[in-house]
């Protein structure tokens, strides 16, 4: 089985900090990293409401997904981590603009995030068969 490196459209290769890659297909599935609310042009976290952060989380998932010639109807999972778990129903209503009538299975938990973060997301997509030997 091969794999190939998906990076977010916007992220300036002079910010690359992590071991880690924006996604990796492998297999006809595209495995996207914790997403946040981070402008990647500069490599920033754009802090603030659980709203705003989950509509650039969600920007920045899709972009990931568009890059690997997907669309967001393809997203078959996510794992969902929520800073106060109190804002779930004020993230479940962004969250869910972004997918069509059948929404991903998903995983949702309050976790301890870094750098005053309000949500992180990671997503399983399944990528149209013309990815199927990668």
């Amino acid at each position: 089985m091969s794999k190939r490196k998906i990076v977010h459209p916007d992220r300036d290769a002079a910010f690359v900090t992590g071991a880690y890659s924006d996604g990796i297909i492998a297999g006809g599935f595209l495995y996207i990293s914790g997403q946040a609310s981070v402008d990647f042009k500069t490599s920033t976290f754009i802090l603030g409401s659980i709203e705003e952060e989950t509509t650039r989380t969600m920007e920045n998932i899709k972009s990931i997904v568009q890059a690997a010639g997907a669309t967001m109807d393809d997203v078959v999972k996510s794992t969902v981590h929520l800073s106060n778990i109190d804002d779930f129903g004020r993230f479940n209503t962004i969250y869910a603009r972004f997918f069509g009538d059948v929404k991903p299975a998903r995983t949702t938990v309050q976790s301890v995030l870094g750098e005053g973060i309000c949500v992180e997301i990671d997503c399983i997509v399944k990528l149209p068969d013309t990815h199927e030997n990668e």
